[in-house]
């Protein structure tokens, strides 16, 4: 296993297996089970899969570092690094939770939010 794929799993169970951002539950190996666990299509399970986020990317001299490392959904990983330049992790983090807040994120509603 890799280092990455190391921090990967540690953030992911220090996390509870919840998304950093959005606080949804994530799968780290198995999309089927994941997907048949929570009513879901194939394609909303993918959104779900962990990835180890970068918290101070590494286009911008992010390390591959326990510190710099936290869980979070394909989803929000992905939207995250679209933009030319990309949110910094505490102000995505904001953003992600306004737009849940006001039901304008991916709609994937699995768990009640308790952060």
């Amino acid at each position: 296993m890799t280092d990455l794929r190391r921090l990967k799993r540690r953030a992911f169970e220090s996390q509870a297996g919840r998304c950093f951002y959005c606080e949804q539950p994530m799968w780290l190996a198995d999309a089927a089970t994941f997907a048949q666990r929570h009513n879901l299509s194939a394609e909303s399970a993918r959104h779900l899969q962990v990835t180890a986020e970068h918290v101070i990317a590494r286009s911008c001299g992010g390390r591959d570092e326990s510190s710099n490392i936290v869980a979070a959904c394909r989803y929000c990983n992905t939207r995250r690094h679209r933009a030319k330049d990309a949110l910094q992790a505490d102000a995505y983090l904001t953003r992600v939770r306004r737009r849940l807040a006001h039901g304008k994120w991916h709609g994937l509603r699995l768990a009640h939010q308790h952060r």
